[in-house]
């Protein structure tokens, strides 16, 4: 990173963010309309669930913040049986299956920026939460291997800003977890291992090799 460049993360709640907050010490500057963490050149922007909030609170970020590179990190589900809890991948191609394109009538696609070095997934957004095996089944026909609520929304807002967007995640749930409170259980469980992933290997990568 340049000396005067910003670089955000976006992450979709406190519970996946709490251990990146206190271990990498981010102070809050903002609690309306998004809550905002800063420290020196980073920032942290708690968007809410779901693509709408990802693409208020992105392009808010955007506009008042201006950074040089977004990433978003975060918990997702797994489609496949390949995909391990704890895994943490970095997403190559992004599948919105509920919005379909226009002129092809198939599902959207968006394609993030892509740094060397990390193993890929491909991953799908949907505003719908994929809990039950039936309910994965259905998202996984669209090629995905990974499923969240914001990926597609924030890379989609990042490329109308013309900003690099990198997204990050680690499998949360298989197809084994149906309970969602086993899901948020599995969260805790993996957040730690997730926030020393970002300071020790992505931020890292990206400050030898910036955009």
């Amino acid at each position: 990173m340049e000396k005067d460049s910003l670089t955000a993360i976006i992450m979709a709640t406190m519970l996946e963010a709490k251990p990146f907050v206190s271990q990498m010490s981010f102070e809050p500057v903002s609690k309306k309309p998004f809550l905002v963490f800063k420290k020196e050149k980073l920032l942290l922007v708690i968007c809410g669930v779901g693509k709408a909030n990802a693409a208020m609170a992105t392009a808010y970020c955007c506009t008042k913040y201006r950074p040089d590179t977004v990433f978003n990190i975060g918990a997702a589900g797994a489609l496949t049986m390949s995909k391990n809890k704890g895994e943490m991948y970095q997403i190559n191609k992004i599948i919105e299956h509920d919005r379909l394109d226009f002129k092809s009538s198939k599902p959207s696609i968006h394609n993030p920026s892509v740094m060397e070095g990390f193993k890929c997934a491909i991953l799908s957004t949907s505003d719908k939460a994929a809990v039950s095996i039936e309910e994965r089944k259905k998202v996984a026909v669209y090629g995905g291997e990974l499923v969240d609520m914001e990926g597609a929304s924030i890379v989609q807002t990042c490329k109308k800003f013309q900003i690099p967007c990198y997204i990050f995640k680690y499998v949360s749930d298989t197809l084994e977890d149906i309970e969602s409170n086993t899901i948020v259980d599995n969260i805790r469980q993996y957040r730690q291992e997730s926030a020393v992933f970002l300071k020790d290997q992505i931020l890292k990568a990206y400050q030898q090799h910036p955009i």
